[in-house]
């Protein structure tokens, strides 16, 4: 593994089984480390070269954002990691966040993606989507960062799952607040993927895109998903029954089981 630094963007390669790998980014959600792909990280490495790299305002990266922020700004930040690892394309892995990057980086720069994977994406406004984040947004305007991520995996696990591993969460919350950015860029964050619409554009995106879910996600609505698929000219769509919106880390030997096949295919 080798390290560095694109534009304040905090970067990883991990090398693949031989040096013509296919090269595979992973984008993480709105907390913004790559740390979140750890589940499939065995997997991908076994077939890929994998990037991880921190979103810009969070984890190892510059502690700042693009003004204005937006998700166009995170599909752009995408290709300085690429530019920076050398890459002139790649697949792409993106989670919530990283998958609406993923998506922004498809229209923005097609030549610079080879195939795109959105897990529990959207591709424009959803109204439980924004009940979920307003709700997030007042416990972290009104009580703070450590009522907000305390939280967290209400919106993100399975209630059992939560249940089953309480002492992990526990371990985990205390990492997350003491990596918790300052709030005005989490604020910004949140309104950057409030903003987010893309519905009239879908028809642009040429790429083949995988399109995963889970059917029980508290905070992405399955059928955003389906909306997304329907929409899109190459896409093909994997649910999965159980797993909330952290599916890839409840179940990941699913996940990287269609993960691979598609890729691979």
């Amino acid at each position: 593994m080798r390290s560095g630094t694109a534009d304040g963007l905090h970067y990883e390669v991990h090398d693949g089984p031989h040096a013509a790998a296919a090269t595979v980014i992973l984008s993480a959600g709105l907390g913004g480390s790559g740390a979140f792909w750890a589940p499939q990280m065995a997997a991908l490495t076994s077939r890929f070269r994998v990037v991880l790299y921190d979103h810009r305002g969070t984890g190892r990266s510059v502690r700042e954002l693009a003004n204005p922020h937006s998700v166009d700004a995170m599909a752009d930040d995408i290709v300085a990691v690429m530019d920076a690892a050398g890459l002139l394309s790649a697949h792409v892995v993106g989670h919530a966040a990283g998958a609406l990057a993923g998506l922004a980086l498809a229209l923005r720069h097609p030549a610079r993606l080879d195939k795109l994977v959105v897990v529990n994406g959207w591709s424009g406004p959803d109204p439980h989507i924004r009940r979920c984040f307003d709700t997030r947004l007042s416990l972290l305007k009104d009580s703070g960062p450590q009522a907000y991520v305390h939280a967290q995996p209400l919106f993100l696990f399975p209630a059992n799952w939560i249940s089953q591993n309480h002492e992990r969460l526990a371990a985990e919350e205390t990492r997350h607040l003491a990596a918790f950015p300052a709030r005005e860029i989490m604020l910004a964050r949140i309104e950057a993927l409030l903003a987010f619409d893309i519905n009239a554009r879908l028809g642009e995106i040429a790429a083949p895109v995988l399109v995963s879910a889970s059917s029980d996600d508290m905070l992405v609505p399955v059928l955003c998903a389906k909306r997304l698929a329907q929409g899109l000219p190459n896409a093909t769509l994997d649910i999965v029954p159980w797993g909330g919106h952290g599916f890839t880390v409840v179940t990941p030997q699913a996940f990287n089981t269609s993960l691979l096949a598609f890729l691979a295919d």
